[in-house]
């Protein structure tokens, strides 16, 4: 049985193990997540690329074959109902495939609800120190 391949140390690591034409979408996700949450910390949970911001995990990204994963997704949330019903793939989970331009805004909208989520659940912890 062949050796299960050793996790990423860090998302330079993971970005370098996918092929080439995936490594610059998933380089624009990182880069997207920087510019809206400057103050995240970059780390690898599952095995895959994710952000935390005061110990909560902001958002997930991975490559897959077909598509780009990013989790969690805001379900239930009316603003995003259309992008849901294009880009949502269950619960807690966007996919945006390979073989279209990644959606930017749609990106950058999920990103700022996340980061205001995360602010309101790490507020009580940040006033307690």
């Amino acid at each position: 049985m062949p050796a299960k391949p050793k996790p990423p140390k860090s998302i330079d690591e993971y970005i370098a193990g996918v092929p080439a034409e995936i490594q610059l979408r998933l380089q624009r996700i990182r880069d997207l997540v920087s510019e809206i949450a400057p103050d995240a910390d970059e780390t690898i949970s599952y095995r895959i690329p994710a952000f935390k911001l005061y110990g909560r995990i902001l958002i997930y990204f991975a490559a897959h074959t077909e598509h780009i994963g990013m989790y969690p997704a805001p379900y239930g949330v009316p603003q995003f109902e259309r992008d849901l019903a294009k880009y949502g793939a269950g619960k807690g989970t966007l996919r945006f495939p390979h073989d279209n331009a990644l959606p930017i805004p749609v990106i950058k909208r999920v990103l700022k609800y996340r980061l205001q989520q995360t602010l309101a659940k790490a507020a009580p912890k940040r006033k307690a120190k």
